[in-house]
């Protein structure tokens, strides 16, 4: 009895002395990753390669195609234990070579405006024009009658909403113009839908984006304007001016063509065959550079794992890194990605998505069950002195969500940067390399690779 005693009091002095020590040694290599990030990182550098000698990677185009080969090359050159890719079938739109918007107003003068279809529009087939019609909102459309729309060019002039503090909360209450816009608009017999960009700040720069077409309803062009733009409509309507639109766009769908997943991989050393899956998208939209999105999630995940094997760590499982290809417009890296795992037979344990931008880094979401939150919290100390303070309940990301499909409790983790500056280059001919700081995209990285250490020891 006296014995038992004795181990367990040995148990109850020892344990919080192990507990201490191994805070203490996680604590002094998260300090070593943002050391190696902010003073030897090899991120900006890589992330103004992708911009500048690849370009935009829409889909099907030829700088996607461009952007797998730089990918794996990139991989390769930093000694991971594997690379490879992964086939996978993608959709092919193009934009075309002829994309113009103006509003004619009743004296015949004209106000040319800045224009982007939206992916996936059809075209105009020619010079189209129509009266103007101004909705405030997706729902003010759904409540028009017919005889109100039928002929005419709809312009939906709904506002993110400048009161949310999360600005992806504003983006979510505008998405359906923007996704559904098109198909309402036909519904009622419009001619084509013109929607007011998603993004906060009043600039001369269109945000384009997906959207989709009901094969039960006329397909119809829809574009957007930039929110300078908007606001002056606005103003003409408000004054009670007849207005026209005027466009043209040339943009159309192709048949799907193969492109590919990019995976790198730093074997485990205890749980080899139980893999956490990282990364971000590779693809992004024809205009711009995609340096926000998703450039900067792509090279925040690269980084991260370059760090830690920089660093010699060893992981208890396997770390994959993963470079989806077709986030923006269909999923399908995201989707073939979790399928072909799945029938592989592979054990998915954890996902991690960067998918925000390169802002400076505030924290992770977990979209898991209360022992899952419960871990992501417990990580929250480490991180005080660096200034991230989110550790909540929330989304992972759109890559890694068809995981939950296929592995049952997966917990899905996304990172979490500042989030006031996305929407002013979010899916706009802005969102290049030159609106990416060097030092916040440095400690996205480091907060990354962080991140992954403490995952891998704590799953």
């Amino acid at each position: 009895m006296r014995s038992l005693l004795f181990l367990y009091l040995l148990w109850a002095i020892i344990t919080p002395i192990h507990t201490q020590a191994q805070s203490q040694k996680d604590s002094i290599f998260i300090r070593k990753a943002y050391d190696a990030a902010l003073s030897s990182g090899k991120a900006y550098e890589d992330l103004r390669s992708l911009c500048k000698d690849i370009g935009a990677r829409i889909t099907g185009s030829a700088e996607a195609a461009m952007a797998v080969e730089w990918s794996e090359a990139k991989m390769n050159s930093y000694g991971f234990d594997k690379v490879y890719k992964q086939e996978i079938t993608v959709p092919h739109w193009e934009r075309g070579t002829k994309e113009a918007g103006w509003v004619r107003k009743e004296n015949g003068e004209l106000m040319k405006v800045h224009l982007l279809a939206l992916g996936g529009s059809i075209g105009t087939n020619g010079l189209m024009e129509g009266e103007l019609i101004t909705f405030p909102s997706l729902t003010a459309l759904q409540e028009a009658s017919q005889k109100e729309v039928v002929g005419k060019i709809v312009f939906i002039n709904q506002p993110m909403d400048e009161k949310e503090i999360i600005t992806f909360r504003a983006y979510g209450g505008c998405y359906p113009i923007r996704g559904n816009g098109a198909v309402e608009g036909a519904r009622l017999g419009a001619k084509a839908v013109i929607i007011r960009s998603l993004g906060l700040p009043i600039d001369p720069h269109p945000h384009t984006g997906s959207m989709h077409y009901n094969d039960s309803i006329q397909k119809i062009p829809a574009a957007a304007v930039s929110t300078q733009d908007a606001e002056l409509i606005q103003r003409m309507v408000d004054a009670k001016e007849s207005l026209e639109f005027v466009l043209e766009m040339d943009c159309q769908s192709y048949p799907d063509v193969s492109s590919h997943n990019v995976i790198a991989e730093i074997t485990g050393t205890e749980n080899p065959d139980e893999i956490i899956t990282f990364g971000g998208h590779l693809d992004s939209w024809d205009t711009g550079e995609g340096a926000h999105d998703d450039g900067a999630g792509v090279i925040h995940c690269l980084e991260a794992l370059r760090i830690l094997k920089e660093l010699d760590y060893k992981p208890k499982h396997t770390l994959r890194l993963v470079f989806f290809m077709n986030e923006e417009n269909g999923n399908f890296g995201g989707k073939s990605y979790a399928k072909i795992v799945k029938e592989k037979g592979e054990n998915q344990v954890a996902a991690v998505e960067s998918d925000r931008g390169g802002f400076a880094p505030r924290g992770f979401t977990c979209d898991g069950n209360s022992d899952q939150l419960a871990m992501l919290a417990s990580f929250e100390p480490y991180f005080t002195n660096y200034d991230l303070h989110v550790f909540d309940p929330g989304y992972g990301g759109v890559d890694i969500t068809p995981l939950k499909n296929y592995y049952e409790g997966i917990p899905l983790f996304g990172f979490v940067p500042d989030s006031q500056r996305y929407f002013d280059f979010h899916h706009a001919p802005s969102d290049v390399f030159e609106n990416v700081n060097k030092r916040e995209l440095e400690l996205g990285c480091a907060a990354m690779a962080s991140f992954l250490y403490l995952l891998d020891k704590n799953l």
